[in-house]
């Protein structure tokens, strides 16, 4: 169920180029406060991914709530 969770939030993963330095930033709207910046769009998409994965388990711990994200179940 995490993995879907994860899946899911990645899945509204927005990226842009910044034109100061041409690098990737990307956000996760739905996860406030989820962010990251990169030299290229895969390893900005990989560190979302590790700082989604951070934030939802501190959130966790913290007995936070986590926004609903909807998913397709296979």
């Amino acid at each position: 169920m995490l993995l879907n969770y994860l899946q899911a939030a990645m899945r509204h993963a927005r990226y842009e180029i910044l034109a100061d330095d041409n690098s990737f930033y990307g956000d996760i709207p739905p996860c406030n406060g989820v962010y990251a910046n990169a030299s290229t769009l895969e390893a900005c998409r990989d560190e979302l991914a590790e700082v989604l994965e951070e934030w939802v388990l501190f959130r966790i711990y913290k007995n936070l709530s986590l926004p609903a994200i909807e998913w397709e179940r296979l």
